[in-house]
């Protein structure tokens, strides 16, 4: 039976590169004797807040591949989508990513915009 852990990811300000990776699940590197073993981690992401702490309107997008890409056809929540200044956005569901996944992206202006989210954290 899965054990899950509740973490926090975050906050973190977004850049203005599109390609910027900012959430990827860690490996399990090290130890003796533990061949076969589990050896990775995977994340189960339930919420996701974008804050826009300006006095402007500020676009976010967000891609989940490999690492400093956005492909056309990974593309998985805002891609140009507006924040209202001095508000935020949410994201809620039941996400997925292993160690292979990347949630890259960014903002239309640097360090306007902060990343934020929940998520669990298990064992593969």
């Amino acid at each position: 039976m899965a054990q899950n852990k509740q973490i926090r990811l975050g906050p973190v300000a977004l850049s203005s590169t599109l390609t910027t990776n900012i959430v990827n699940p860690p490996t399990l590197t090290g130890g003796t004797g533990l061949a076969g073993t589990n050896a990775a981690t995977y994340l189960i992401m339930t919420h996701i807040r974008i804050v826009n702490k300006t006095s402007g309107a500020v676009t976010f997008s967000m891609w989940i591949g490999a690492t400093g890409a956005n492909a056309a056809g990974t593309e998985f929540n805002g891609i140009g989508s507006s924040v209202a200044a001095n508000s935020y956005v949410d994201w809620y569901g039941r996400l997925r990513l292993d160690t292979a996944d990347f949630l890259v992206g960014g903002a239309s202006a640097a360090t306007s915009l902060t990343f934020q989210a929940e998520a669990e954290i298990g064992i593969v």
